[in-house]
């Protein structure tokens, strides 16, 4: 999941699209724009090298680069903190804990492509720090609360839904914001690299470190730790120099409709663009079905310790971290198409093996740490790819429409495929119900092996910017 300026421009890949509304006008892309782009496959290992050293010297990079993982090892901790909160301080039940569940998800739906329209109207630093003061502001208010006996179900489910929309405008904003302080594509696909290493760290490492604060100080007062994170996310941003350009004005006001169809149209109408949306939302579907029915199976059906689980998460996760070092390296050797289908098919290969472990339950444990490893691995390969693309085909003034059209699409999806996944396991039972859910992941490798992703050499050339129309 970082550049001075708009990306270099390149050729324009197709003819403007015609728009009626008397707005900026954007090359587009009605299709993929080559399957091999002219140019060397494999960069000379003097360029990636120097590629790193510079990335290695970008003072802002880093600055946003630790910001953004003290934030994200902040939120893993809410992630677990604010349930805790709901059971152990305020009594909640099942229900109660899957309206705190729905309340984080559903911003994503309502907000994402207004966030976006937002987003590419404005500059993203200053969004960035306002949306974590938001988070800071409504976490560091629970054990306040809660430290004078006004704490109330309620409150959580206003707090948790408020930090949830925060985190719309944070995610749709840090991605679009990357390229301002990255502007090399090579070195995007590194810094991408760098900031997935750390997500997958903090999705190792914070739920360990999120039970052991609760353990110690109680779930309130780990949230008040936690609001310090965001604090120290806004001070890392606020310490950026790289000026950002403000976004040129389109000539006649625009109506927000008009604007989300833009984003949209960008995404539906790129040959790139629509194949990663399609993908990415029906392997969110899969893999969030998987998740939902794995922890029953698991759980209740084997008899597998909480504790064993929460190995196999954090052990499995430290695959992300080995697929993010790795991602440069594997295009500096192999065509950026090879290594975007062999990323997901391995992740998918794994995820349709889970249902068939059987074993002692040492075995089991092994090989379901093993499978989760390559799962994370090959997703996060794949993720840093796909999204280093979508930077660099995407012009500037659409960054944030286009990534609040895929976040609705992949959150939106991986919602919806938890509940069916329930309700399959319910009617056909658990076990028969990951068999039918591991053989949607196979499906999968099918449109995967048929993307125009996977025919790309390299990346493709940055994107036109926009030229006012007369």
């Amino acid at each position: 999941m970082s550049t001075t300026d708009a990306p270099p421009p390149g050729p324009a890949v197709a003819a403007p699209r015609a728009d009626p509304a008397p707005a900026p006008t954007v090359a587009a892309r009605t299709g993929p724009v080559s399957t091999a782009v002219p140019g060397p496959s494999e960069p000379a290992p003097d360029a990636a090298g120097s590629a790193a050293r510079r990335l290695r010297h970008n003072a802002d990079f880093r600055r946003f680069w630790f910001g953004e993982g003290v934030s994200l090892f902040g939120s893993q901790v809410t992630a677990l903190a604010l349930p805790l909160t709901a059971v152990l301080t305020l009594g909640a039940g099942p229900e109660e804990l899957g309206v705190l569940r729905f309340l984080q998800l559903v911003p994503f739906l309502v907000f994402a492509l207004p966030f976006g329209v937002w987003v590419d109207r404005s500059r993203r630093r200053p969004v960035l720090i306002g949306s974590n003061l938001a988070r800071l502001v409504l976490i560091g208010a629970v054990p306040l609360l809660a430290a004078v006996d006004q704490l109330h179900l309620w409150v959580l489910f206003a707090v948790t839904f408020g930090v949830g929309v925060a985190t719309v405008l944070f995610d749709v904003c840090w991605m679009s914001y990357v390229p301002v302080l990255v502007r090399d594509p090579e070195q995007l696909v590194m810094a991408n690299g760098k900031l997935g290493a750390t997500s997958s760290a903090a999705d190792a490492a914070g739920p360990s470190l999120g039970g052991a604060l609760v353990g110690a100080l109680t779930a309130p007062v780990t949230l008040a730790l936690d609001a310090l994170s965001y604090l120290v996310s806004m001070i890392a941003l606020a310490l950026i120099r790289t000026r950002e350009p403000v976004p040129t004005a389109p000539a006649r006001r625009r109506r927000l409709s008009a604007e989300l169809g833009e984003g949209l149209r960008w995404v539906v109408g790129d040959g790139y663009l629509r194949a990663i949306a399609l993908v990415g939302a029906a392997c969110n579907f899969v893999t969030a079905g998987v998740q939902s029915l794995f922890l029953i199976y698991v759980v209740s059906d084997q008899g597998l310790d909480p504790a064993l689980l929460g190995l196999v998460f954090s052990v499995g996760a430290v695959g992300g971290i080995v697929g993010a070092l790795v991602t440069s390296r594997l295009l500096g050797r192999f065509r950026l198409g090879r290594v975007y289908v062999g990323s997901l098919a391995v992740a998918f290969a794994a995820c349709a093996l889970i249902p068939v472990v059987g074993g002692t339950p040492p075995v089991r444990v092994a090989l379901y740490t093993a499978l989760y490893f390559l799962m994370f691995g090959g997703v996060t390969t794949g993720n840093i790819v796909v999204l280093s693309l979508r930077q660099t085909i995407t012009p500037r003034a659409l960054l944030g429409r286009m990534n609040a059209a895929m976040r609705m699409l992949m959150v939106g999806f991986g919602a919806i495929g938890a509940p069916v996944g329930g309700v399959l396991g319910g009617a056909i039972g658990v076990r028969e119900a990951l068999f039918a859910m591991s053989a949607a992941a196979i499906v999968m490798l099918v449109p995967i092996l048929l993307s125009p992703v996977g025919r790309l050499r390299e990346m493709p050339p940055p994107a036109v910017e926009p030229v006012e129309a007369a």
